[in-house]
């Protein structure tokens, strides 16, 4: 029972991850463009027409050499068809790369916009703030000048006021002087 749950499970291969298959076409579709295959095929012909000297037929040689050849052909069109398969779906993956990318941009390009926005508000409120403190520094020259002349008005008035009160006290003193020596004459 184990055994047929473990074949009825089939597992996804990794990303990353090749089958055999995948391999072997990677492998045949960059080994055929090399010059060691046109080496290989170029001795694998001269040995086929080579099996004439062995008894074998031109008819027979032809078969198996076209036999041989088209069974290559067939694989290599399977394998290149692998690998283009393969380009085709890393290709879909950069492009949709490509379009996170550029939402990414999209995005960051309106942060910025935003950014910008931000930046000429907080200049204009700067802007404004500079005026109040230009206009609390005038308020605070003018009550501070306000503040001088009131200081010195209520300087004026004490000064004022003591000099009344020195007056009255001596003309009181006067009227006490003058009160005792009619006290004293009587």
């Amino acid at each position: 029972m184990k055994d047929k749950d473990k074949k009825k499970k089939k597992v996804a291969p990794k990303e990353g991850v090749t089958q055999p298959a995948e391999t072997v076409s990677t492998k045949m579709t960059r080994w055929i463009g090399t010059p060691l295959s046109v080496l290989i095929h170029t001795i694998f012909f001269i040995g086929i027409f080579a099996m004439k000297g062995f008894g074998y037929s031109i008819e027979e040689i032809l078969l198996i050499l076209t036999t041989a050849v088209s069974l290559e052909a067939i694989y290599l069109a399977i394998f290149i068809q692998m690998t283009i398969n393969r380009q085709e779906a890393k290709l879909h993956e950069v492009r949709a790369d490509i379009e996170e990318i550029s939402e990414d941009i999209e995005d960051i390009q309106e942060n910025v916009e935003d950014l910008g926005e931000d930046f000429e508000e907080i200049t204009e409120d700067i802007g404004a703030i500079q005026e109040d403190v230009e206009e609390l520094g005038e308020d605070f020259e003018e009550i501070t000048g306000d503040m001088e002349e009131d200081e010195k008005k209520e300087a004026e008035y004490r000064s004022e006021r003591n000099r009344n009160l020195q007056k009255i006290e001596i003309t009181l003193q006067t009227l006490i002087d003058e009160l005792e020596k009619m006290k004293e004459k009587k």
